[in-house]
């Protein structure tokens, strides 16, 4: 049995990366980050920011000097060592598949296997066609896929290979929103089903809020902002530049369904929820996503609003929004932070302040997954 079927391994990961001498025009990478039991972390920032760069160098394919790098205790560069990327036992999804045309699924499955040369392959192979849902295109040539069919046969190659460390370099970048869409909660079961650290590269904001457990923002070739999705998408930030994605991440499991109404109660730090649609099997761990903007405040309930989620809150803080007509008031709502984007003149007519209690209504939620 492999390590990545072990379900009660618990993988931790230590990276290190320094680099700080310019290493093209007008850009230099400087980072310094340790990473320890991370799960999926989701590497975030606009483009030419840094994130292949770092995901390149930490796999050997990119060497630059001064570097540092380890895994798990082992070094990888320093100014001594370079483990070339054959031996560093990563796998690697670059945006595009990579499939070999000539071959079928099987073969170009087949193939990646023996070049690792593994054995006791049988339990993982079976586990990875089942879990992307690819056995229905094992004998089909890559031209007669889909783009999300041929990215989910490429991450079941790289599974194969049994990286200790799985790397995502925009898988989805290619792909129009109805595959991102389709192939998204297949990325979600890698994440869950095999116990491997995942580093995913994105622009996306709805990918890392749904996928990452971990969040790193690169801007210029540094890390400007890190923590959970939650921490790093909740407040204005001028590294990133959300403005109107502000909003906070829950996670939370479905407590009730109501089939007349057709509303999922889903239990959250902040309170249950009605969501449409949110499912219908209780139990169901799920992650939403509430934009500041789609909060609004009053002084009382209402109980004739057409909004169905209204829950009490304190005030903590008040910061300023990009929209200077517009500011971001952060909330405690039970044991959970919520986050409202309201104009000026609507704190000031409220009298918004530090310590203030008022009902949040909630006009939408989005369930990510």
């Amino acid at each position: 049995m492999t390590e990545m079927l072990k379900k009660n391994t618990r993988t931790s990961i230590t990276v290190q990366l320094k680099q700080g001498k310019e290493i093209k025009h007008n850009f230099s990478l400087d980072i310094d980050t340790h990473l320890s039991d991370p799960g999926v972390v989701g590497i975030f920032g606009e483009s030419g920011s840094g994130k292949t760069t770092f995901l390149r160098s930490f796999a050997g394919l990119l060497k630059l000097p001064s570097a540092v790098i380890s895994f798990n205790d082992e070094v990888w560069q320093n100014d001594q060592i370079f483990v070339p990327t054959h031996k560093r036992s990563i796998g690697y999804v670059f945006q595009e598949d990579g499939l070999l045309p000539h071959l079928t699924v099987q073969q170009n499955l087949d193939y990646a296997v023996r070049r690792k040369r593994k054995v006791s392959m049988e339990g993982l192979y079976k586990k990875v066609v089942s879990i992307l849902n690819i056995e229905s295109l094992l004998s089909a040539l890559p031209d007669q896929l889909s783009g999300g069919e041929r990215q989910r046969v490429s991450i079941a190659r790289s599974l194969l290979q049994q990286p200790r460390i799985l790397l995502m370099d925009e898988p989805l970048a290619s792909l129009d929103e109805k595959r991102k869409r389709e192939i998204l909660p297949y990325l979600e079961r890698v994440s869950k089903q095999f116990v491997i650290p995942i580093l995913y590269v994105s622009h996306s904001v709805e990918e890392i809020a749904r996928l990452a457990d971990y969040v790193l923002v690169f801007k210029q070739g540094r890390i400007v902002e890190e923590g959970s999705p939650n921490s790093v998408f909740a407040k204005e930030n001028p590294f990133i530049g959300l403005s109107d994605e502000v909003g906070v991440v829950l996670d939370g499991v479905i407590s009730a369904w109501d089939e007349i109404w057709e509303l999922s109660t889903v239990s959250t730090d902040c309170g249950d929820l009605l969501i449409p649609k949110a499912g219908t099997v209780v139990g169901t761990t799920i992650r939403v996503r509430i934009l500041a903007k789609d909060v609004s405040l009053m002084e009382t309930p209402e109980s004739k609003s057409s909004i169905l989620n209204q829950l009490s809150a304190d005030v903590l803080e008040l910061s300023r929004d990009q929209n200077t007509a517009m500011s971001l008031v952060n909330l405690r709502v039970k044991s959970a932070h919520l986050v409202a984007r309201i104009s000026r003149k609507s704190i000031d007519q409220l009298k918004i302040a530090p310590g203030k209690s008022l009902w949040v209504q909630i006009k939408a939620a989005a369930v990510l997954n």
